[in-house]
């Protein structure tokens, strides 16, 4: 069966019947867990399983394990990882130490999800933490310059990517300004393009090449002030695609989040004309997934290219002592300038 293009969320920590059912009919592209997933690796390691056995093929499972504030799998069973701010503090002073730290970082996170199962991570953030943005960012961030959080995201991308974890870059083309959480509303931005294009939209230039990205529900005024980016062809097309240059496959971020206005239905029918790829939906609730899936086509044409070729960039992780990893990490952190 072809997949559809949609990521859709569980419930709870045990796959239900009606899940099973409607993963087998509705056929979404991949799965995404939350905390309310997550009680021990055995459960997540079977709860994987059992979705995969009912999509019928080795579908791509995501997670969001930042480290810091967001991270699903936490002790006692899963290490607590540094917030992103913590690279960057590193990275100003010894920027070699800061690069291999949050790259060491992203593999031993990776060590961490292959062994469920899991195999996306929604990593790195290539937000700038800037002082009129929401604390929704904030120490999730590398930094305030774009040449900064390019630099950490990407050794962050290419830790995972060696543990066998595909990458998805956030929240493109930038939420770092957003006045207000897009959890809760609709954020506008409204500093100038030029600005934009000099900071936060820079930031994900070098990151192009990532095979995963996933939208801002934010409005820039000075592009499209009637819709954000994820349902903006304006947006997704001038600077997604073309200012960004982004080739990969270009997700929504959660369809259920207070920042989008209508019905879930309209807010996918929204997304995918304005450019997405992919549509997102996170809260498990049934009566959100099935209108949901009934808006998202077949997986085919660029957006299928897309999908498969960011599934090709999996890999086997490479050997690694994990042990060694952490005190290596131990190490870094306490690197001299």
């Amino acid at each position: 069966m072809t997949s559809r293009a949609f990521i859709t969320g569980l419930a709870g920590a045990k796959l239900l019947a009606e899940e099973r059912a409607f993963l087998r009919e509705a056929a979404p592209w991949g799965l995404i867990l939350f905390a309310r997933n997550v009680e021990t690796p055995e459960q997540v390691r079977a709860l994987v399983a059992d979705a995969r056995d009912a999509l019928g093929w080795d579908a791509p499972v995501l997670i969001d394990q930042e480290g810091g504030r967001v991270q699903r799998l936490r002790p006692p069973h899963w290490p607590d990882y540094p917030p992103g701010e913590a690279f960057g503090a590193l990275y100003r002073t010894n920027p070699e130490a800061g690069l291999s730290a949050v790259r060491l970082n992203s593999r031993l996170i990776a060590s961490d999800l292959h062994a469920l199962g899991i195999d996306v991570d929604c990593l790195p953030v290539a937000d700038l933490r800037l002082p009129e943005g929401h604390g929704i960012i904030g120490n999730r961030a590398y930094g305030e310059t774009p040449e900064q959080v390019s630099a950490l995201a990407r050794a962050a991308a290419e830790g995972l990517l060696e543990g066998g974890v595909l990458p998805v870059v956030k929240h493109i083309p930038g939420h770092g300004r957003a006045p207000v959480d897009s959890h809760e509303r609709l954020p506008e931005v409204k500093a100038s393009r030029e600005e934009l294009e000099r900071t936060d939209f820079a930031a994900f230039r070098p990151l192009n090449d990532l095979p995963l990205a996933m939208t801002a529900h934010v409005v820039y005024a000075a592009i499209d002030p009637s819709a954000p980016c994820t349902t903006s062809k304006v947006v997704m097309d001038e600077i997604v695609r073309g200012f960004i240059g982004f080739s990969g496959l270009v997700m929504s971020d959660d369809l259920s989040m207070g920042a989008l206005s209508g019905t879930v239905a309209t807010r996918a029918v929204a997304s995918l004309a304005a450019g997405c790829d992919m549509l997102l939906h996170c809260n498990g609730k049934m009566e959100e997934m099935t209108p949901i899936a009934a808006e998202a086509p077949a997986l085919a044409g660029r957006a299928g290219e897309r999908a498969a070729e960011a599934l090709l960039a999996r890999r086997p992780p490479a050997p690694f002592d994990i042990e060694a990893g952490r005190r290596d990490l131990a190490a870094l952190a306490g690197a001299p300038a």
